[in-house]
């Protein structure tokens, strides 16, 4: 049988951006999704290629890669209002 949800424990980050250090797209795409999600009232992580190699092998060419409720949403740049849209979905 499932357990009930604990009240107490975060969800877990909707938003997911993979990138690396060092990366002016990186950092461009880190505030644009820092912004959002702030004004939503989510969260995000980061992930790095350099520390994971199965994100290199997939994601290198296309970095910073967003990720919204774990399926691919941009790559290279973050539209602001395209990450509301959405966030404004249900988690899937």
């Amino acid at each position: 049988m499932p357990s009930a949800p604990d009240p107490d424990r975060a969800p877990d980050p909707r938003v997911t951006l993979i990138g690396k250090p060092g990366c002016h797209l990186c950092d461009d795409a880190r505030a644009v999704i820092t912004a959002v999600t702030a004004e939503l009232g989510e969260t995000f992580v980061e992930r790095s290629v350099l520390d994971e190699p199965d994100l290199m092998a997939r994601y290198a060419e296309e970095i910073p890669v967003t990720l919204v409720d774990g399926r691919q949403h941009d790559f290279w740049r973050v539209d602001a209002d395209r990450l509301r849209a959405a966030l404004g979905r249900p988690r899937a």
